[in-house]
Formats: structure tokens, C-alpha cells, sequence
């Protein structure tokens, strides 16, 4: 296989960042004195999902956070915070790479108010959905603001308003976290955006024969699965922005065909880039009471997270945003505790005042 990748396969490679070392974290120390966490693994189908061309799943796994007092204080209800998970994992591995329950937890003891955590999966036979809107995939944007908070607020004792409600995801989710924020800010009322990938819109670049020729051999799920790791992600891309219900067996169009560029299926990714959308959704990203981001001096994908706050900053979009030491995957489990469960404990509407 060539050495130099297309230009389209850039988001394959923003994707592929995480790939060897995303269960590599620095883990904070555990709290003595914290209270323990409820986990509660369920599933939740999702309506969304129905119907979609790959057969993922409908019924999806999730797991449940609940925080020390839930079960003793009957009459309380609770704030909620959705994670979304990045490429190539799903909601086990994303718990064990924020190390919850113990980041929770450690939060909890260090004075983050008590709130529940949903960390929904939203893997596929690719190994990610973008969180994004497929007739091939299922619509995962969907799943997650509606089907998935529908449920939780229909089975737990949450505060059912969007104040209420906080988004957060990293890498893949970090993109999640921004198309879904900006799409849907009559569901949630605070965001935080770690690490995301695949902000940009990716020009078409020099053929590649050999990967074109990879992905052309790919008839099954289980032929996918053999791929590496950048070509199995410009599959999962493709499913999720340029699906095709007329192009069996993966229903999906490729960036390339026989050799030459296919400007249309390039066009739909760019319309999927959230540096290409965020400018019609100025006024949604004001209705947020806080927004967050932060990504690691090392990380490749500084640059573009750089551009989203410099947009919401040209919008006097109110927002904070940090670019701490360290790699894309180094202290996210120490940001999960010490950042983001405080950034929804400040923000998170939990009192009988809410609106």
C-alpha cells in the first residue's frame, strides 16, 4: 500500500489518533472517603435505529450512573450528564478509559454536586457511528437526544429539562458532542467538548489504488474487520455521511472511484464537518449556559479545536477553552474528574428554581 494517504483519508487519521493508546491515561488517586457509586448496565432501543442497512443493534447498551444518595433520598431528582465515546470503543471500554465510577466519585468528594452519568453506546459494525444521521448506520444523532434521554428521564428520577442536561464526549464523541450540541440545544443546556476529531471539511487529494482497491474488496462486516484500523474508519465516514440504500452490500459511497475523486460524496462529508455548519447554528450555541473544550498540546487535532473556539469567539459565543500538557488520550480520565464533572456541577440546573 502507498505510503501517502489521500487527503481524504485525513479524517480516517484523525480518527485513528487514539487508536494505540486510548486506554493509556493518567488515573487521579482514588478519594478514601468517597461514597460509592450505583452502576446500573440496562439497554435502551432505540426507535432511531430502526430499520438501519448495517443491522447494528436497535437495542443498545448503556450504562447508569447513579450517584451515593439516589437510592436513600426518594424524593430527589437529579441533573444528567450523557458521555459519548469515541471511534473504535463503545460504553465498557470508554468506562474503563474515564475510570468511572471512581472519577465520578472523586468528583462527588472533591464538591461536584450529585448528578447522574449515561455513557451510551453507539458502536457499529465499523466500529463508530460519527453520532450522525445514516440510513446505513441508523440516525445516532437522534438515538442519543432523543430515544436515549427520553428513557432515562421516563426510568429515573432525573430533572426532565434541558438546563439539566449536560453533553460531553472526546474524540469521536468530542465531534458528538459538537454536531449534537449544536443541533439540538433545546434538549441540553450545558456542553463540554474534549478532544474532538473530524471538525474540518477534507478536500479530495491523489488517488490511492491500493487502499481503494482494500476497500473495494470489503463484501461483509467480517471482511471489515480485517481492514486496518484508517481504512475500517473511512468506512465507518462513509457510512455515516455518504450513505447509499442503491449500493449493496456496504450501502455507502466512497470518496474514490475507479481512481477518480468523487466530488459529490466529498461535498456530503464537508456538509457533515461542524467547522463547515457551526455558522448556522450561532443561535442555538447562545442558549447554552456554559460551554467547554479543552485538547492536549499534543494532540494533532489542537488546530481544529483552536478554529471552533475561535468561531464561537467571533460570535461573542460565551465559552472557555484550554490546551493543557499532553497527548489526545493522556489525562482524560484526570480531565473527567477534575474538569468536567465540576464544569456541570457549576452549570447544571439542580434546584427547585430551574427553567
Amino acid at each position: 500500500m502507498q505510503k501517502i494517504l489521500s487527503r481524504v483519508a485525513m479524517i480516517a487519521l484523525g480518527l485513528a489518533v487514539l487508536a494505540p493508546a486510548q486506554v493509556k491515561t493518567e488515573v487521579p488517586p482514588v478519594e478514601p472517603t468517597a461514597k460509592p457509586v450505583t452502576v446500573e448496565p440496562i439497554k435502551i432501543h432505540g426507535t432511531a435505529l430502526e430499520g438501519n442497512l448495517e443491522a447494528n443493534a436497535v437495542d443498545r447498551d448503556v450504562l447508569v450512573f447513579l450517584p451515593p444518595s439516589y437510592a436513600k433520598e426518594k424524593k430527589r431528582r437529579y441533573p444528567v450528564v450523557y458521555a459519548l465515546h469515541g471511534y473504535s470503543i463503545g460504553a465498557e471500554q470508554w468506562s474503563k478509559e474515564i475510570h468511572v465510577p471512581q472519577t465520578i466519585e472523586g468528583a462527588f468528594v472533591k464538591g461536584a454536586q450529585e448528578m447522574i452519568v449515561v455513557l451510551p453506546d453507539s458502536k457499529t459494525v465499523h466500529n463508530g457511528s460519527m453520532y450522525s444521521s445514516s440510513v446505513t448506520t441508523g440516525d445516532f444523532e437522534q438515538f442519543i437526544a432523543k430515544d436515549v434521554v427520553a428513557y432515562i428521564d421516563a426510568h429515573y428520577r432525573t430533572i426532565p429539562k434541558r438546563t439539566s442536561r449536560g453533553l460531553v464526549g472526546h474524540s469521536m464523541g468530542g465531534y458528538g458532542a459538537s454536531r449534537i450540541g449544536m443541533k439540538h440545544s433545546d434538549v441540553f443546556g450545558s456542553l463540554y467538548i474534549m478532544s474532538p476529531c473530524c471538525m474540518s471539511p477534507r478536500g479530495g487529494g491523489p488517488a490511492n489504488p491500493a487502499m481503494e482497491k482494500a476497500l473495494a474488496a470489503v463484501k461483509s462486516p467480517a471482511d471489515s474487520a480485517t481492514l486496518p484500523f484508517g481504512l475500517r474508519a473511512q468506512l465507518a465516514t462513509a457510512a455515516a455521511w455518504s450513505p447509499n440504500p442503491k449500493n449493496p452490500p456496504l450501502y455507502l459511497d466512497l470518496p474514490t472511484k475507479d481512481g477518480v475523486a468523487q466530488p459529490d460524496v466529498m461535498a456530503r462529508w464537508t456538509a457533515n464537518a461542524p467547522l463547515a455548519f457551526v455558522h448556522q447554528y450561532i443561535g442555538n450555541l447562545k442558549m447554552y449556559r456554559g460551554i467547554s473544550m479543552d485538547v492536549g498540546d499534543q494532540d494533532g487535532l489542537k488546530n481544529d479545536a483552536t478554529k471552533l473556539h475561535e468561531v464561537m469567539d467571533t460570535y461573542g459565543i460565551a465559552n472557555s477553552f484550554e490546551i493543557y500538557s499532553g497527548t489526545h488520550t493522556s489525562a482524560v480520565a484526570v480531565r473527567f474528574q477534575n474538569y468536567v464533572m465540576p464544569f456541570f456541577s457549576k452549570n447544571l440546573c439542580s434546584g427547585t428554581s430551574c427553567q
